[in-house]
């Protein structure tokens, strides 16, 4: 006779297709590799299903695996959905909340944010995680992250997206530079520039790549960023000219002393577009929300002029 399905069982199944191994997945939930092996069979024999291929090559899904996954993803996250409303009922906000932020922004945003956040929930922990936006959203996707602070878009239809801010990029150049000589740069003055922008990890990568082709601007493919500090020393060098966040160039760059000049560009209207994004069914809506007013606060506050709050 088949035994009940248990939520144990479901987060360890997803622990094994988020890992495809079954030695990381059990390091991952704290168990031992045969307690999650048994977990898995008891699940199939449970539902009466093959769910993985066992082989060399690790833990494959069968196609009832890849079913029972969708499946088993909605109801955890119901479940922690549940677990966090009866939290915040009791004690309010509290507990533990992972934020992932691109290492493009989050130096030069979250410190101030983390601050606020503090002393507005004492009893919230935040753990920060810096990566590129194609591991973040993955990373969020697959409940490693509660929510992530990127630029936009996040082309998921899995995931929510709140817009807070347009951030407007510098034009970056070395002082020795023709165009330093020039206090208001036109389209013109741009073709056939050699511009030099971060790798394609970085959403800023395309923006750019696609600015250059609009303006007839040479995208050096034989040297790209691994951070906007190892850019703008390039660009510093006179290997090229850069677009940077406004954020970066205000945190990191003197206007009159720094080692590069910064001129605005069209009027500072190519901007990049900065949201936070969570899973649809996430645990911690009514949080996000109010971390993403807390953002906003901070922005008006400290940085008004320098991005447009959206």
């Amino acid at each position: 006779m088949p035994t009940d399905l248990t939520l144990r069982q479901l987060t360890y199944f997803v622990a094994l297709a988020d890992t495809r191994h079954y030695r990381r997945a059990a390091e991952r939930v704290g168990i031992s590799q045969p307690s999650l092996s048994q977990q898995i069979v008891a699940l199939e024999e449970a539902l009466g299903l093959e769910l993985v291929e066992r082989g060399q090559r690790g833990a494959i899904l069968t196609p009832h695996g890849r079913a029972v996954l969708e499946q088993a993803r909605r109801v955890l996250d119901e479940t922690a959905t549940l677990r966090a409303l009866a939290q915040d009922a009791r004690k309010g906000f509290s507990g533990t909340i992972r934020l992932g932020s691109t290492p493009t922004l989050g130096p030069y945003l979250l410190p101030y944010v983390m601050r606020q956040l503090h002393e507005t929930y004492p009893s919230l922990k935040v753990i920060v995680c810096d990566a590129t936006p194609v591991v973040l959203q993955e990373e969020l996707l697959t409940g490693q992250l509660d929510l992530i602070l990127t630029q936009l878009p996040v082309p998921s239809g899995d995931a929510e997206v709140l817009r807070l801010f347009r951030e407007p990029l510098k034009l970056v150049m070395a002082w020795d530079h023709p165009l330093s000589q020039k206090q208001a740069i036109t389209d013109d003055d741009l073709a056939a520039q050699d511009v030099l922008t971060l790798s394609d990890a970085y959403r800023l990568h395309a923006q750019v790549a696609a600015l250059c082709d609009d303006l007839g601007a040479n995208l050096r493919r034989d040297y790209e960023g691994t951070s906007l500090d190892a850019l703008r020393q390039m660009t510093a060098l006179n290997m090229g000219i850069s677009l940077l966040p406004a954020l970066y160039v205000h945190s990191e760059v003197s206007t009159e002393t720094g080692d590069v000049a910064v001129r605005p560009f069209r009027k500072d209207r190519v901007t990049r577009s900065i949201g936070l994004a969570w899973r649809r069914r996430s645990a911690h809506r009514a949080l996000i929300q109010h971390m993403a007013d807390l953002i906003g606060a901070v922005v008006q506050e400290r940085f008004t002029g320098v991005v447009v709050v959206e």
